[in-house]
């Protein structure tokens, strides 16, 4: 219990600071078993637990969530905007006293080269393959196929985009 609180407290307290230095707040994330390669971590982001990987060249924005019941993934390349929010766990319909019943987790990856926009909600078991663009308020709940532009809620493909420059050719 005791490490538990003090991972909080280094997770969601000093590497949440403004005070701390990014590379400190990278260093720190590390410290608490995350995976983080990440080009820039703001300030004001809150992680539920050390199940999170972010690749290299990547930047996360002030106030993101990360709801860590289950694993986040994040690629090299990408950019989250202000206040995203990953969301991990869901609930079962509950028969009891409560319509919440019991709580399970399902993963998110993004993978490479995705730009997700301010306010953006990607609910549980999402993928958000290669090179997607999610519009800013989205609200993602299932899998988006590579090089697309999504928006709405529910998000939406509403356009193809050409493949990313620079991007490593993909061998059928």
């Amino acid at each position: 219990m005791a490490r538990e609180i003090a991972r909080d407290v280094v997770l969601n307290g000093v590497a949440a600071t403004p005070l701390a230095p990014r590379p400190l707040r990278a260093r720190l994330l590390r410290a608490t078993g995350m995976r983080v390669e990440a080009a820039a971590i703001s300030p004001g982001c809150w992680f539920g637990g050390r199940n999170v990987s972010i690749g290299p060249r990547t930047y996360v924005n002030r106030g993101c969530f990360f709801d860590t019941l289950a694993d986040v993934a994040i690629g090299a390349d990408c950019h989250l905007g202000m206040q995203v929010l990953l969301c991990t766990s869901t609930h079962e319909p509950g028969d009891g006293p409560s319509r919440a019943g019991a709580v399970t987790g399902r993963p998110i990856v993004i993978g490479d080269g995705c730009w997700v926009g301010a306010r953006v909600t990607v609910m549980p078991g999402v993928t958000i393959k290669d090179g997607c663009v999610i519009a800013a308020g989205a609200v993602v709940t299932g899998d988006c196929e590579p090089d697309g532009l999504y928006a709405g809620i529910p998000a939406r493909r509403v356009r193809d985009l050409p493949p990313r420059s620079g991007a490593a050719a993909v061998v059928a």
